[in-house]
């Protein structure tokens, strides 16, 4: 394909891109990390330079594709730069911290004709795009409800500790996995969410972010939607179930999917489980081979951010509010 790929971050999520790269035989030049050891560990045995400093990198290597593994609160800074300086970029989610960050990303991916594609893997998941497919189908008729519910323990001790503080992290579970459920009830039905309650609590023993998250939303559909998350100790559990007028999905990650047209659920082979991690570089490659804006774009990503601002302050002030009504400054 004869792009060449730079990673700034070399943590846990790096390694995943790393094989991507591997599996679409794109060309891994270098990987930037502020620890020396991490970045070098990453290079090894890739054929990728280490560095540092992921600008001197960009200088030294001038990559097409900058994909970037980083904590929240740097992803405006790098992304802004990376711009600036030529590089089309796969950001992981979410996009920023706020809309405004989220715009200034936007300002520079357009004032320098570079394309970004923010990574919401959710697209690209076997049983997501199954269900998608059917849903699209007109199979089950109309959307009526959703729910997606999510119970993962959230506090691990190895976790750096930006990532439990507001003020660097955005938010706690909901910003993270909440993140990826607003995302895939967005994509599945091809709608917006527009409105939100939301109730929060904040019973971890680290930082200052939410552990759970009860929200109560409406899409531009019309159809309500629900979010449950929880972050404290228990059995994981990661569910959709949608529900519309001639029949109900239920699926979760790797689980499987279930359909129902009245009586029993019954399962439905979900064939295509390519890696999710390659499709959405795939798919970043494409737009730029064809000079359009990628699926997940930064336009889309600023949606599943504006929710997230509006669910933290239902929360603050205890009252439904419209997305995007600009009452998210609380």
């Amino acid at each position: 394909m004869g792009y060449r790929v730079a990673i700034i971050g070399a943590g846990a999520v790096a390694q995943r891109h790393l094989e991507a790269l591997t599996k679409m035989g794109l060309q891994g030049v270098a990987i930037a990390d502020i620890d020396q050891d991490r970045a070098q560990q990453a290079a090894t045995g890739s054929g990728m330079n280490p560095y540092t400093d992921y600008r001197e990198m960009i200088g030294m290597e001038q990559p097409d594709i900058a994909v970037i593994t980083l904590p929240h609160f740097l992803h405006k800074e790098v992304a802004v730069w990376c711009a600036r300086h030529g590089c089309h970029m796969l950001l992981e989610k979410p996009m920023a911290l706020n809309r405004e960050e989220c715009d200034e990303i936007s300002q520079a991916v357009a004032e320098n004709q570079v394309k970004l594609m923010v990574g919401h893997t959710q697209h690209y998941l076997a049983e997501n795009r199954k269900a998608k497919e059917i849903l699209a189908a007109g199979e089950l008729g109309d959307p009526v409800m959703i729910q997606d519910t999510r119970h993962l323990y959230y506090y691990h001790r190895d976790r750096p500790d930006w990532f439990f503080e507001k003020k660097r992290a955005g938010g706690g579970i909901l910003m993270n996995l909440g993140a990826h459920s607003i995302d895939k009830i967005q994509w599945l039905t091809d709608s917006r969410i527009t409105k939100v309650k939301a109730s929060l609590s904040f019973h971890g023993d680290r930082g200052d972010v939410e552990g759970s998250g009860t929200v109560f939303m409406e899409t531009s559909k019309g159809f309500p939607a629900t979010l449950f998350q929880s972050g404290y100790p228990g059995a994981p559990k990661n569910e959709t179930e949608l529900i519309c007028t001639k029949g109900m999905l239920k699926w979760g990650a790797g689980e499987g999917l279930w359909l129902s047209r009245g009586g029993d659920y019954r399962q439905v082979p979900v064939d295509d489980q390519r890696d999710p991690f390659v499709l959405q570089l795939e798919e970043l490659v494409t737009s730029i081979q064809e000079d359009r804006e990628p699926e997940c774009s930064g336009e889309y990503a600023r949606t599943v951010v504006s929710v997230l601002e509006t669910i933290y302050c239902s929360h603050k002030t205890g009252r439904e509010l419209v997305v995007g009504r600009g009452e998210t400054s609380c």
